[in-house]
């Protein structure tokens, strides 16, 4: 599919940079700022060319010998806050002729960070949430409507909040959280349908396309206004306070129904997941197999490690009890990852309650207190405050770096390597801090590449939004989910399907926009659809929300192999059809 993806891409990139090389716009660099004037009014035939007033859409339009000056000196071009300028690099670097091998570099280039994202997102932020809420000893059902909610949806999240941080790429947000509530909803949830037919739960199920069917008419009435206010993007995070509130005392109820019933009070495994699909499918996937293995290869006569050994074993991500085992394109894609795992434990500390030692590593932690402050400061808006000098001499990353060798120092000869000091739960404050920072980064950088992606392709941002960037955030769950319905879990996939796609819409929009409204010093954000297509987009999600909340009880909520099919249809055609609204084959 890749291979398709990238063939695609060429093609058309190929020939539109034919026809602009073909037809250029011959005009000196002295009449570059009239000739544009006159294309942000009309192009050719006086169809409206700048779409949400991204004036860097009009690059296309110029020769090829302008095209590095206008993306230089137009702020539409150089506004994402990722580390790389994506326009300056495509038009200043590389001549016309290889702009199909740049917008090839550029989607193998999504495909490593999407790769990046998941991997920090499950194996550094996820754990770490988990450690934290352990600390704070939350109950399950807190636990996985709060942080483990969290720690499944980072990607979509971050990323919606860095595309809400540029009002030209605000329909990525919109287009992202639409179409992977349409992905999940149709793709995932027919895909659970065709592997395990079931029957759902009914009260937690209804609960869950109720809240979510209200965040989306709250979204479609926000972009058919125009603009969200202040006082609307809190009520988005207290409508999800409501929704925890309501998993609470449901699940309270539950429990006390069954317990008045039985003569006990425990937990039945399918109120569990029904209310953290995240935490009891993630403990089936890894639990049981981590068990055998730690049990079958664990020493018979104790020995004492030294610390040289401890690092080399905790930077070390290949196990060569699990690459034994593995396919040969999952040695390939380890191989791929590799470079960025090392990478990533060198700079974030992971705390894993479940283990005796809680991942206690004392080499590689005294190492993070350095590296972990060290990323903070270089990825926080694009690392312009670690630059800074102090009283003009000093940069703020000389200091940073300065305390943490000092902190460092004393952690290292006040502990020992066996047993974990008595403060090692900070470690998972630090770990957090750090991994969400990491993953902020990565996402800043998939919008500015799909920002440049949509400029150079004359793609809106909604449909890059319902495609690569819905795919690459939910595809690792689509994968997850049918994995543990065919393990005999259907109910938690499917659970994990509404839980998680709840949390992305509400923190999504509502975190976004406050952080925008923080930033511009306004109580308003603007907010202008991108054309027909954000509401054939706000049409079908809630379309489909609407057959599951119908067809689902008529069915008494037992989802069949019919009613899986007749989801991934209704996807098929979605997508034909926004595909061509966006190409204006239909138009409304």
């Amino acid at each position: 599919m890749l291979a398709q993806v990238l063939l695609l891409f060429c093609s058309v990139a190929l020939q539109w940079d034919r026809v602009s090389c073909q037809n250029p716009v011959d005009v000196s660099h002295t009449h570059l700022e009239a000739h544009v004037t006159v294309w942000r009014s009309h192009g050719p035939g006086g169809v409206q060319q700048n779409r949400n007033g991204d004036e860097c859409d009009l690059v296309m339009n110029l020769s090829a010998s302008l095209r590095c000056e206008f993306v230089k000196n137009t702020s539409d071009c150089t506004s994402d806050e990722g580390f790389i300028k994506y326009p300056v690099v495509t038009f200043c670097l590389f001549p016309p002729n290889l702009l199909p091998l740049a917008i090839t570099l550029y989607v193998i280039w999504l495909f490593v960070l999407f790769l990046l994202l998941g991997l920090v997102a499950s194996d550094f932020f996820c754990p770490n949430l988990s450690a934290i809420s352990s600390t704070l000893k939350l109950t399950h059902n807190v636990a996985g409507v709060t942080f483990l909610a969290l720690g499944n949806g980072a990607p979509d999240v971050f990323s919606a909040m860095a595309a809400f941080s540029h009002p030209q790429t605000a329909g990525l947000a919109v287009g992202a959280l639409f179409g992977a509530g349409i992905f999940v909803t149709t793709v995932v949830a027919g895909s659970i349908a065709l592997v395990k037919p079931f029957t759902v739960a009914s009260r937690p199920f209804l609960r869950d396309v109720i809240f979510y069917m209200a965040a989306v008419f709250w979204t479609f009435s926000i972009l058919y206004k125009g603009h969200i206010s202040l006082g609307e993007t809190i009520g988005y995070l207290g409508l999800y306070i409501a929704y925890v509130l309501t998993v609470i005392v449901s699940a309270y109820i539950y429990n006390r129904q069954k317990h008045q019933l039985n003569g006990s009070a425990q937990t039945t495994d399918r109120e569990q997941g029904e209310t953290l699909p995240s935490d009891s499918y993630r403990e089936i996937q890894t639990g049981s197999i981590q068990a055998h293995d730690e049990g079958e290869y664990e020493p018979l006569l104790p020995y004492t490690q030294s610390t040289a050994h401890i690092f080399l074993n905790a930077i070390n991500p290949v196990d060569s009890r699990i690459w034994r085992r593995q396919h040969w394109s999952a040695r390939v894609l380890k191989v791929i990852k590799v470079p960025v795992e090392v990478l990533l434990l060198l700079t974030i500390p992971v705390v894993d309650t479940d283990k005796e030692d809680h991942n206690w590593k004392r080499p590689l932690n005294c190492l993070h207190i350095i590296t972990g402050p060290l990323v903070c400061v270089f990825t926080f808006q694009s690392g312009k405050y670690g630059l800074l000098l102090i009283e003009g001499e000093v940069p703020v990353w000389v200091l940073v770096l300065c305390i943490g060798v000092f902190l460092s120092g004393i952690v290292f000869f006040t502990t020992t390597n066996e047993h974990p000091p008595k403060y090692h739960f900070l470690y998972s404050l630090l770990g957090f801090v750090v991994s969400a920072l990491w993953i902020s980064t990565v996402a800043s950088e998939i919008v500015s590449v799909l920002h440049l992606l949509g400029v150079v392709l004359r793609l809106s941002n909604t449909v890059l939004g319902l495609t690569l960037l819905a795919w690459g955030n939910s595809i690792g769950d689509c994968f997850a989910d049918i994995t543990i319905a065919r393990q005999g879990y259907p109910r938690m996939a499917i659970s994990a399907c509404f839980g998680g796609i709840i949390f992305n819409m509400l923190f999504g929009v509502g975190l976004g926009c406050l952080l925008q409204i923080f930033q511009n010093k306004n109580n308003v954000v603007m907010l202008e659809p991108e054309g027909m297509l954000c509401w054939v987009l706000s049409g079908a999600l809630g379309l489909s929300l609407v057959f599951s909340f119908i067809l689902v009880p008529l069915q008494c909520f037992h989802l069949s192999r019919v009613y899986g099919i007749f989801l991934l249809i209704f996807y098929v055609v979605f997508l034909i059809v926004a595909l061509l609204t966006e190409f204006r084959i239909i138009q409304f």
